[in-house]
């Protein structure tokens, strides 16, 4: 899993690179996220473990998954996670918007009574 997680890393897209940039070294709302790491059977594309937030930018193959999605999305879930996805496009078109909703899902991770998923 560790080998496909660093591969994946090496391989982002476009639309991962814009976000990686966006949110790496705790630049948006002091939160640390990690990219393409594994939870579970899974490996999500950027996560903020102290808040369990995890960020999916999802590509035109996602159009054929949704059965598959909705299985991981329930998964994480049920670990204490909170799932927010995004257009490959959202992205590229929308970045400010895209990265105030990411600021925003943290503000309420933040001030969430929540529990938190356990590491």
């Amino acid at each position: 899993m560790k080998d496909q997680a660093r591969q994946l890393r090496k391989q982002q897209t476009d639309a991962e690179k814009v976000i990686w940039y966006a949110i790496r070294n705790r630049s948006i709302a002091g939160s640390k996220f990690r990219r393409q790491h594994a939870i579970g059977p899974y490996i999500v594309d950027f996560v903020c473990m102290e808040l369990g937030l995890i960020v999916e930018i999802d590509g035109g193959q996602h159009n054929d998954r949704q059965d598959y999605d909705a299985k991981r999305t329930s998964f994480l879930e049920s670990k204490g996670y909170h799932v927010i996805r995004f257009w490959n496009d959202e992205v590229l078109k929308d970045r400010e918007r895209v990265l105030a909703e990411i600021y925003r899902q943290l503000e309420l991770r933040k001030h969430s009574p929540s529990p938190q998923p356990s590491p």
